[in-house]
């Protein structure tokens, strides 16, 4: 396990239980407690958790841990979410993406693929985001168009939020809007974390011919702040694993259409 991979897992770790001691990092994670120590330390200077007499405690209810420490969960889930995803996408599609870290390996797959690279030069696809590492990393890929809003930056996420966002996206009729989510139940539909990001994504999705929904399991049946939309608003989920009989039958009843990545 690399230093980052580390901090990843231990951030995820006080994230997840609120409250960790020395003796129970070392058990889980294997190291030793000076290292928990100093890693404990390198996090509460970053101002990501709290110190806590012999421990750490998360910074708040629902804190939400900033995208360069989502990178490495799930990571194979969202690999193949993302082949499957890119998969439902035709050449010359108009796609709109909001940020996270599943929808950026959505953006990786599409600026790859041999399917989206035209003998003449041209774009092979558009992409229309508001995420400003999914724009920055697809500028260098000519075959990719890429449009991003405007708006103001959260340094959580890289996303962009506000009026402006909603201002661009009335510009735009897209063929496809993928939206990665924070948790999706019969309930309360797709939902997330912040409410900006909230209404970003729910403007996407009304701007969008075809609403694909990217939720590895950790997300199934799980519910967060901001509601985004209904699942009757969603087109397709693409997830990694099989869903409960009780949520396959919210998304039969919803029209919507279930793709397991391989």
């Amino acid at each position: 396990m690399t230093p980052q991979q580390r901090l990843n897992a231990l951030l995820e770790l006080v994230s997840e239980r609120g409250n960790v001691s020395i003796s129970e990092i070392g058990e889980m994670l294997g190291i030793s407690p000076a290292t928990a120590r100093r890693d404990l330390a390198t996090l509460a200077d970053q101002r990501l958790v709290t110190r806590t007499h012999g421990g750490a405690a998360a910074l708040g209810a629902g804190y939400e841990l900033p995208l360069q420490y989502k990178i490495a969960r799930q990571a194979e889930a969202k690999t193949a979410i993302a082949r499957a995803t890119a998969a439902l996408i035709a050449p010359g599609d108009t796609v709109g993406l909001n940020g996270g870290t599943t929808t950026t390996e959505v953006a990786r797959e599409l600026g790859k693929s041999e399917r989206f690279i035209r003998a003449d030069g041209e774009y092979g696809v558009t992409i229309v985001t508001n995420a400003l590492n999914i724009g920055y990393e697809l500028s260098v890929r000519a075959n990719v168009k890429i449009v991003v809003t405007g708006g103001v930056a959260r340094r959580q996420s890289y996303e962009l939020v506000g009026p402006l966002v909603r201002d661009t996206l009335d510009e735009f009729a897209l063929d496809v809007v993928v939206l990665g989510v924070d948790g999706l139940t019969g309930q309360y539909g797709a939902t997330t974390m912040h409410e900006g990001e909230a209404e970003v994504s729910r403007h996407f999705a009304s701007v969008g011919r075809r609403v694909i929904v990217v939720a590895d399991s950790t997300k199934i049946e799980r519910s967060t702040f901001a509601r985004i939309c209904p699942l009757d608003r969603i087109d397709v989920l693409v997830t990694d694993q099989s869903v409960p009989p009780t949520f396959a039958a919210d998304l039969a009843a919803a029209g919507v259409e279930l793709v397991v990545a391989d």
